[in-house]
């Protein structure tokens, strides 16, 4: 049987993680990965506590640490020296890092009074070293560093809005409606027929051009690039992330290039003496297409 084996039957046994790390002589975060990894899960025992838990509160606390992580309820549970309040203003805390909000929510009081408490809460010797060992065990659960937030704006980045919508113009003819005792089709003056709608000028049918812009349903794509989407005088509005502002973010946060490793071809140098260039043609064009769809639209 491995240390990992012979620790979980420890873990089931409801033996702490601390002392589970002692025993085996490894990290505490090891056995906490070793219990998330594969799974670990003991059967609930009820505590024995010479305090009365209210029911409600226990339970406040439970749903509080269940949305933050699994593990945050059991670093909770090991701790004796915490009231059932002040583990729940633990859990609102790591919420906001208020802790004036974390008062109200825990002890259920006015804001003033909530604000002349939390700041002392904070300052507890008892609650300080929890919180401190919470905020340990949020950022392992979390796995959040600097790496998931760049990829987090290189996804804003690249993102586009064919991501979320599909959107195209198709060509409709022009009818005319003109009524007719055996027409087809029927309205308040009663029954009409369709005929096409000559145009004077070519001689041929007249048409025209529709937009059609068709919303993807939610469950089939990836909504963390959409900012917000409403409803705007019956039409649907969908607001993504500035992929500029992601753009800028990267930069600042990104390296320097090294470009010492690059060819001695000249490509890279070509490439930034073309590229005020490429701005300007790229304005230029923009400008000139712009009043072309204007007069085609004219037209």
């Amino acid at each position: 049987m491995t240390k990992m084996d012979e620790a979980k039957l420890d873990y089931l046994a409801g033996m702490k993680y601390k002392d589970i790390a002692e025993k085996y002589n490894v990290a505490l975060s090891t056995v906490k990965s070793w219990k998330t990894r594969n799974g670990w899960q003991r059967t609930k025992k009820a505590k024995k506590s010479t305090r009365t838990k209210p029911k409600s509160m226990r339970t406040k606390i439970e749903k509080v640490a269940r949305s933050r992580s699994p593990d945050l309820l059991e670093e909770l549970a090991d701790n004796d020296e915490l009231t059932d309040k002040q583990k729940a203003f633990c859990m609102y805390y790591l919420q906001r890092y208020n802790a004036t909000w974390a008062y109200q929510k825990a002890y259920g009081v006015d804001y003033d009074t909530a604000r002349a408490h939390g700041s002392r809460m904070v300052a507890n010797g008892n609650i300080k070293q929890q919180l401190a060992k919470l905020k340990k065990q949020q950022s392992m659960d979390l796995y959040a560093d600097a790496n998931d937030i760049l990829l987090k704006y290189l996804q804003q980045a690249t993102a586009d809005v064919t991501d979320v919508l599909e959107f195209k113009t198709i060509k409709k003819l022009k009818w005319s409606k003109v009524h007719d005792p055996e027409g087809d089709h029927e309205d308040d003056a009663g029954p009409y027929r369709l005929d096409p709608w000559i145009d004077p000028q070519t001689g041929e049918q007249g048409f025209y051009y529709e937009s059609i812009i068709v919303l993807k349903d939610s469950s089939e794509i990836d909504t963390a690039n959409i900012k917000s989407v409403r409803i705007d005088k019956g039409q649907p509005v969908v607001e993504m992330y500035d992929k500029q502002t992601a753009m800028r973010e990267l930069l600042d946060r990104l390296p320097e290039p090294d470009n010492s490793i690059a060819d001695d071809d000249g490509f890279i140098k070509a490439i930034e003496q073309a590229i005020p260039g490429i701005w300007n043609n790229t304005d230029v064009e923009g400008v000139g297409n712009e009043k072309n769809g204007k007069e085609k639209r004219t037209k």
